[in-house]
């Protein structure tokens, strides 16, 4: 499931999720965040059941962007035990994030 992150819902819908959210830092105007949403749309479509997809726009949530000191985006952070454990900075396959996610035990 892909979901909206702002600060408010931050805590609830993120932190303390059920399943590994993966945050996606991102912004409208960004080329390389428009080519990875797709990747992560066919992530969501296969691991949706382990994971979540958070989306979080830096142009509208620069305190969360400041939180995880992203600086340059897409940015993707996996959150899991309620703790950053996987930063990824710059557009990635499908497959590269697939590597991360196996990495780390979540599929």
């Amino acid at each position: 499931m892909e979901i909206k992150v702002t600060k408010s819902n931050f805590e609830n819908d993120v932190l303390n999720s059920e399943k590994p959210v993966l945050v996606d830092f991102w912004a409208t105007w960004c080329g390389p965040c428009r080519m990875l949403a797709p990747e992560l749309q066919k992530l969501d479509k296969d691991y949706g059941e382990k994971l979540t997809i958070g989306k979080v726009n830096v142009d509208e949530e620069d305190a969360l962007a400041s939180a995880f000191r992203v600086s340059s985006i897409p940015t993707l952070v996996l959150i899991k035990d309620k703790k950053a454990s996987t930063v990824s900075v710059g557009y990635r396959t499908k497959e590269d994030l697939e590597s991360i996610l196996k990495s780390q035990g979540i599929i």
